[in-house]
């Protein structure tokens, strides 16, 4: 199996609240890079850094159970990191150091 290509490391802004998940599946079909697997009829982020932050699995989510800033870590972060002389970071207070 074709594995989909990682981006930059811990600065995706997915996030899945798995209480509010009923286990459609929806965010499992259109998710390009399938950051997502159902387990336990739930779903769960099995390789975050695959996201690309399309934002396709957010607007298909009908219980409004994952966010994404759509288009904006991956390049945030290398374009912050570039002027700043640092490693890429996002910035966001969840998922970067």
């Amino acid at each position: 199996m074709k594995t989909s290509p990682r981006y930059l490391t811990n600065v995706v802004s997915l996030d899945l609240d798995i209480s509010k998940c009923t286990g459609c599946g929806i965010c499992a079909m259109v998710c390009p890079h399938r950051v997502f697997l159902m387990k336990n009829k739930k779903s769960v982020i099995i390789e975050r850094d695959r996201c690309m932050e399309c934002g396709a699995c957010e607007m298909n989510c009908k219980d409004q159970a994952i966010t994404v800033n759509k288009g904006v870590g991956c390049a945030a972060a290398i374009i912050n990191g570039y002027f700043k002389n640092t490693e890429p970071s996002c910035g966001c207070s969840t998922s970067c150091n």
